[in-house]
């Protein structure tokens, strides 16, 4: 696979294409300063970037979108070009609330579609203005829907011209197989967003996907904060690893572009996020170099089948994705 930075697409099922490496805008809200997203979403364009990872959860697709209007406008880039994946929150499972939500992400990026939109999670919510609806003990309020009917609403979204391409995220091997086997099923998940890196490199579900020509999106691509709150922090911290280390310095680069450039040369996608304008740019310095068969083999060896991501809040969702081997 020859990538370049200016191609490094990868087709999808459906005839479409996803660039092998994007930016995801994921900030927390309540601690992410008013216009971080927009700069640095304006930055990744200038720096390269076209593919932009975002959900109407993050609360800044305003921001996104102006970045990416902007960029239009002033010349850089067209719509074409750019690729945006949006997703469906918990709260919208129920089918008639799919094309609403979605609708929502659209109004607020100010764009007529959306290149990918997703199911975030498996484990639907109580629907309502809660984002995060709880009990009045601290328990999350879960919902019963059927995750047929929900993909039903999406095909239904993407015959409406309102999204091109369609996929899910944290969906375990008998999640897929739920929606690949749906009677009078219209339009295949083309695309699983899962975590993914050198210490969980998914060779199960990445083989499975691979098999049903289902795109891995690698999500905490260099692993993720250190955020006690969500984070399994029994995992050492990925980019002091002495392999990536090691490998890095032959090629004068940085454990995190090793990282990125170990997945992108498997064909898995990878959205690293980022709102530092020289971690961005430093990111995307990939496409200068390539891995040798024995360094990807030794990163390949460095997996350890752990999550950092492990959401255990809801581990006791009757779809919650990650007790199932893959």
């Amino acid at each position: 696979m020859n990538l370049t930075a200016e191609k490094h697409s990868v087709p999808l099922s459906d005839g479409n294409r996803i660039p092998l490496f994007g930016l995801g805008t994921y900030g927390d809200p309540r601690t992410t300063p008013r216009g971080t997203a927009l700069n640095s979403v304006k930055h990744a364009i200038d720096v390269g970037y076209r593919h932009f990872d975002g959900a109407l959860v993050y609360f800044n697709e305003h921001e996104v979108g102006q970045a990416i209007r902007e960029k239009i406008a002033d010349g850089t880039v067209k719509r074409e070009d750019i690729f945006y994946c949006g997703k469906l929150w918990n709260t919208f499972h129920p089918p008639e609330l799919v094309r609403p939500a979605l609708e929502r992400t659209l109004k607020a990026l100010k764009l007529d579609y959306v290149d990918l939109y997703i199911i975030e999670m498996p484990t639907a919510f109580k629907p309502g203005d809660e984002f995060y609806p709880k009990y009045e003990d601290g328990r999350y309020i879960y919902h019963e829907t059927d995750l047929c009917a929900t993909w039903e609403a999406l095909e239904a979204c993407k015959d409406a011209g309102l999204v091109k391409s369609l996929g899910v995220s944290n969906f375990n091997r008998r999640q897929l197989e739920l929606l690949l086997r749906k009677p009078g099923l219209k339009h295949r998940p083309v695309s699983n967003q899962v975590e993914c890196h050198p210490y969980f490199t998914q060779p199960k579900l990445l083989k499975y996907c691979r098999q049903n020509n289902i795109v891995i999106v690698g999500y905490s691509p260099l692993g993720t904060s250190r955020d006690a709150s969500w984070v399994n922090l029994k995992c050492p911290p990925l980019l002091e690893d002495e392999v990536l280390v090691s490998i890095a310095k032959k090629y004068r680069k940085n454990s995190a572009q090793v990282a990125l450039r170990f997945n992108v040369q498997r064909g898995v996608v990878v959205i690293p996020k980022s709102f530092s304008t020289h971690r961005i740019k430093d990111n995307f310095q990939i496409f200068d170099f390539s891995l040798t068969e024995d360094e990807m083999k030794a990163i390949e060896g460095l997996n350890k089948d752990i999550r950092f991501v492990e959401l255990l809040m809801w581990s006791d969702h009757p779809e919650y994705p990650f007790l199932d081997e893959y």
